[in-house]
């Protein structure tokens, strides 16, 4: 049985629909939320790729019995009023767009948030699209490097919701943003905000989110592109070789990851005698976990530990004008030949009243009464 848009009408005019996606986040700072996210997330072969009844039974015999305990008191610290940062970054970045979108586009285009994992789902997101009208539907994935553990695995949630439906709407993708002027400028200017502000520091590390080496050997391309991103930017700020460095961070298990790891280099700068260190995660679109806790937490304890005394975590776009601007012009670019974005194709390629009197001429008169 396929599943269909509940009181479908013929005659209903076309909506374009816009999902916004990111990794996701538990309901909850606490151990049962927790389990059940992580169970998830960790689940996803996407994400571990190894074999899989070897994989069940380490991640529920072990790691689903003892993580989930120090991941939500994790959490907790980095908790809102509203949820975790991602989920409230997340509203208000697809507010933005909303706004930005029903200023620019000819026609009616409803904007969705979803989680890969976590709520709101990305099965809930298209389905509120469906609901809502949408017969063409652009996903974009809050990542600005593609990774078959994160665009990839969007990409794989989308497919398996729409193989239920009846009528699959049309569809574009987003894979990746990472060289992007204009995602690169919004990297340059809160960086040059911040060192108004803070000052030059003696070095900046670009902190990208790791994943085993064996990914990128298998065809990943997303270390480069974590490069070329830290490249565009430095070049731009007219930084010095030796001003920088990438390394990689959230490391997960015994195998090897991309390298050089984060917590490792920062540590190593901090016994060289560095003082001040400038972090930025150009990977992340909204502060989550892994900035506010690893980074801003963990990271600048280790530094002052080792004989550092700053590290200065540059927050992530956020919500910030340029980078909302950014990502609508994004999508207006993706949406090219769709009458929302073309003022000289009709809103509707077809007149809701004529619809209505033909399906009426062919006996649909039970499906379409007003």
């Amino acid at each position: 049985m396929y599943s269909s848009k509940p009181n479908a009408r013929h005659d209903d005019v076309p909506r374009l629909g816009i999902l916004v996606t990111n990794l996701g986040t538990p309901d909850a700072p606490t151990t049962p939320a927790l389990r059940r996210y992580l169970a998830e997330f960790l689940g996803d072969p996407r994400v571990v790729e190894i074999n899989r009844v070897l994989w069940w039974l380490l991640l529920h015999g072990v790691i689903l019995r003892t993580r989930p305990k120090k991941s939500a008191a994790a959490y907790a610290e980095v908790w809102e009023e509203g949820g975790s940062p991602l989920l409230t970054i997340g509203k208000d970045q697809v507010a933005g767009i909303d706004e930005r979108l029903q200023e620019r586009l000819d026609g009616p285009v409803s904007v969705k948030l979803a989680m890969r994992y976590g709520n709101p789902s990305i099965r809930e997101g298209l389905q509120a699209l469906r609901d809502e009208g949408a017969e063409r539907i652009l996903v974009l994935p809050l990542y600005p490097h593609y990774s078959a553990t994160t665009v990839g695995s969007t990409y794989d949630a989308v497919f398996d919701e729409l193989k239920k439906w009846r009528r699959i709407p049309e569809l574009r993708l987003i894979g990746q943003y990472h060289d992007d002027p204009a995602y690169i400028q919004a990297l340059v200017n809160t960086i040059r905000e911040h060192r108004e502000t803070n000052g030059k520091p003696e070095k900046m590390l670009f902190s990208f989110h790791g994943m085993p080496r064996r990914y990128l050997l298998n065809g990943d391309n997303y270390h480069c592109q974590c490069q070329k991103t830290a490249r565009l930017v430095a070049e731009q700020l007219g930084l010095a070789d030796d001003e920088w460095q990438v390394t990689f961070q959230s490391l997960f298990g015994r195998e090897v990851w991309l390298q050089p790891y984060t917590d490792a280099t920062v540590k190593s700068l901090a016994e060289s005698g560095m003082k001040t260190l400038d972090v930025i995660c150009p990977g992340f679109s909204a502060d989550c976990l892994e900035t506010l806790e690893e980074i801003e937490g963990e990271n600048a304890e280790i530094f002052e530990d080792n004989g550092g005394e700053h590290l200065r975590y540059i927050r992530a776009l956020n919500a910030r004008d340029d980078h909302l601007d950014m990502l609508t012009d994004l999508v207006v670019d993706h949406i090219q030949g769709w009458p929302e974005a073309d003022p000289a194709i009709k809103r509707s390629r077809r007149d809701p009243q004529k619809t209505l009197e033909r399906a009426r001429a062919m006996g649909s008169s039970q499906w379409m009464d007003e």
